[in-house]
């Protein structure tokens, strides 16, 4: 039926960067995104699939291109609170093809085709489409109606993916109010485990998913529509540590889903027992000893951090499921949590960060500490920082 084989087999498999025929999205690309969006039944043409701009065919092997995935679907039974859920979902089914590979999620994704399964035949986006759909409806028959359009043309993604981003704004917003305290249960994911066996999302209403896709809200909808599927209710259980936020329940399932490799799981800390990480996170928060302090980067930065790794270097040590005191993988967005790693001190200890980052969550970075904080325009490296950290007497420096 299709030039490549179909299957959750393929999940766990890479494309290496001298392995792609064409690539589409990742950090060599500003603009490119998905977006799951719920239709009525009368706007949707079932099985469309629409390719506007260049399609692989007419690639030059090596091309790096930009890429909107727009997917609509349609269904009596459907919300509106499903989409995000759905849109999770397309990182797993592209998976499922043989020699076709994505990263991450919302405006941050990365896909790759390998070069044998161009010479196999998959050189039409059409395709991957129908693929698409295919796993879409036969999995979760509630979406009666499905149609897909892929954007390749640079102008037509930059203008879908700023329309998308308000999207993304809004959903992320209806948690406002929300804490950990004031829910029964958490929960869990593990989309990720064909690429970090041991690595087990907990999410919380203070906590989203490292990807950056999946709220507390989302999970419980997730949790409804699949209940034997990837994301599940988390009973949080006792809180045996107030300060660590440590729970039982976590405890107990991040146990039992790890295969018994991690036992315990600091919700709110980089420093001890943090959580573990798979490779979809949308940004890296790791410690710098020589300021006692942490720095942040995101999967989009080009160039290297103030420790002088590039974004790679450092998810090659937090990634895989890997619990690494000292790292944590997480959502730019739980910046903006008032539980951001406040185990270790929250916002006052981070000390370096992008700009693009800083500009994103300023809001939620107190007034008195925002221009304390380097980024790449100030400092080049840990010496750099000390120096700007003891004139901007940031908080770190004073103990």
């Amino acid at each position: 039926m299709f030039p490549v084989d179909v299957g959750p087999q393929y999940e766990g498999e890479s494309v290496r960067k001298h392995d792609f025929y064409v690539e589409f999205g990742g950090p060599r690309c500003e603009y490119k995104g998905e977006l799951v969006t719920l239709r009525s039944v009368n706007e949707v043409e079932h099985e469309r699939v629409e390719v506007i701009g260049p399609d692989i065919k007419d690639m030059a092997e090596g091309t790096t291109s930009p890429l909107f995935i727009g997917v609509e679907v349609a269904g009596e039974q459907l919300e509106v609170d499903m989409e995000p859920v759905f849109e999770r979902r397309i990182h797993q089914y592209c998976n499922y093809i043989e020699g076709f590979w994505h990263m991450a999620q919302r405006d941050h994704i990365w896909l790759r085709l390998h070069k044998e399964s161009h010479k196999k035949g998959l050189r039409s986006l059409q395709e991957v489409g129908q693929i698409i759909i295919m796993l879409f409806t036969n999995e979760l028959p509630i979406i009666e109606k499905m149609q897909v359009t892929f954007i390749t043309d640079p102008e037509k993604v930059k203008e879908h993916v700023l329309k998308a981003r308000p999207v993304y704004d809004a959903r992320d917003e209806r948690l406002k109010g929300m804490t950990e305290e004031g829910v029964e249960e958490f929960y869990g994911c593990v989309l990720c485990q064909s690429f970090a066996p041991t690595h087990v999302c907990i999410i919380t209403p203070e906590r989203m998913s490292l990807c950056g896709a999946i709220s507390w809200l989302d999970g419980r909808a997730s949790s409804k529509i699949d209940p034997e599927g990837a994301i599940f209710a988390v009973p949080k259980g006792e809180l045996l540590d107030p300060e660590k936020h440590i729970y039982s329940g976590v405890n107990e399932i991040v146990t039992q889903r790890s295969l018994g490799r991690i036992a315990v799981c600091c919700l709110h800390s980089a420093l001890e027992n943090p959580h573990t990480a798979c490779g979809c996170f949308q940004s890296i928060c790791f410690y710098i000893p020589e300021v006692d302090g942490f720095g942040i980067v995101h999967r989009d930065f080009v160039g290297e951090t103030v420790i002088g790794s590039p974004f790679s270097t450092l998810a090659a040590e937090v990634s895989g499921g890997q619990q690494r005191e000292g790292y944590v993988g997480m959502a730019i967005s739980y910046l903006k949590s008032p539980k951001f790693l406040i185990t270790d001190g929250g916002l006052r200890r981070v000390v370096w960060m992008p700009s693009a980052i800083k500009e994103w969550v300023k809001e939620a970075i107190p007034a008195d500490l925002f221009d304390k904080i380097a980024s790449e325009k100030e400092v080049k490296n840990v010496d750099e920082l000390v120096e700007f950290l003891q004139e901007a007497e940031h908080p770190v420096m004073s103990g």
